[in-house]
């Protein structure tokens, strides 16, 4: 049976790590991808040794951070997404939040990479999305019917590349998504070359940098 004291201090432990996890993307967005678990323990008003206790390295840290975005950000954007009536719309709508959060969390998916955590399974559930609206669109004729799966990763790596280029918090890459999207329309559908197998990026998911 847990006792009330237990459970003040499982939901303590609970809010420390979400303190945690918070302070640390914003001191990635602060000091860059190699901010200093030190100095995120400092801000997050934490001691080292509780930041070590709920997350044992940085890798973890760094993971953890990432899957927070993405479970406030992104998985609710893709519901939403998937909701629409309208697949293009959705499309459009998924891959804009995508940009954003990649645009948020610029040095925390640097940080990510760095560490090795970066893996498929990270992007896997946006894809899926993204291939069943695009699927949609192209059955509705809204979207150039030639779009291979294979290609929405690399039109994201196009994209995310952009992010690099611009000062950052900035929504620059609104105009090379218009630009892009535009290309995808069935009126913009003159022949494209035949697609290519994804190599290193297929067995790794690292697309965002």
């Amino acid at each position: 049976m847990v006792t009330d004291t237990e459970r003040r201090l499982r939901a303590d432990a609970a809010r420390n790590a979400e303190r945690i996890l918070r302070t640390a993307r914003a001191a990635f967005a602060d000091l860059g991808p190699d901010a200093p678990l030190e100095e995120i323990a400092r801000r997050a008003d934490v001691r080292i040794r509780t930041l070590y206790n709920h997350f044992p390295n940085k890798a973890d840290l760094v993971r953890a951070a990432l899957d927070q975005s993405i479970r406030e950000d992104l998985a609710p954007a893709a519901e939403r997404a998937l909701a629409d009536d309208d697949p293009l719309h959705g499309l459009l709508s998924l891959i804009e939040a995508a940009m954003g959060l990649a645009a948020r969390e610029l040095n925390t998916l640097a940080a990510a990479r760095n560490a090795g955590t970066l893996t498929a399974e990270v992007y896997t559930p946006f894809y899926e999305s993204l291939t069943l609206l695009a699927r949609r669109a192209q059955d509705a004729g809204l979207l150039r019917a030639d779009l291979a799966a294979d290609d929405l990763p690399r039109i994201m790596a196009m994209l995310t590349s952009t992010l690099w280029t611009m000062d950052p918090g900035t929504d620059g890459w609104r105009r090379y998504l218009a630009l892009v999207f535009e290309g995808l329309t069935p009126a913009a559908a003159n022949p494209l070359p035949s697609p290519v197998t994804l190599l290193k990026q297929q067995r790794t998911g690292d697309w965002s940098l």
